[in-house]
């Protein structure tokens, strides 16, 4: 019975990549009146004291942040597209685990937060 726990920690944590975890089905698709480096620095912010360093990349005209799992710096946990728009920026969350209820929340309500704050 103690193996439970460690057994169900790494099923959860799993491999996962940038590209698999963007495959996946988006879990929020919003627009904001931030811009696109506005937008990636508050949800920096929210997850700085539950996430380790977020990856901010250069995409176009816009960011890709790379949000990694709570238990390990070095695997995704999600992965937000962040686009500029005339008045704004629009901006898509995947997320490794986007079917699975009981998924941590942090990171879809830190991108709710920064929407207009």
């Amino acid at each position: 019975m103690k193996w439970v726990v460690p057994a169900l920690a790494v099923a959860l944590t799993g491999c996962a990549n940038v590209a698999e975890i963007e495959q996946s089905p988006e879990t929020m698709s919003v627009i904001s009146g931030k811009s696109p480096r506005e937008f990636a620095t508050c949800v920096q912010q929210k997850l700085a004291d539950s996430r380790g360093p977020l990856t901010i990349e250069e995409r176009g005209s816009g960011l890709r942040v790379v949000v990694p799992q709570k238990l390990s710096d070095k695997s995704p946990a999600a992965v937000l597209e962040i686009s500029e728009r005339s008045s704004g920026s629009a901006v898509k969350l995947h997320e490794r685990l986007s079917n699975f209820p009981l998924r941590p929340g942090d990171v879809k309500a830190a991108v709710s937060v920064c929407i207009s704050k």
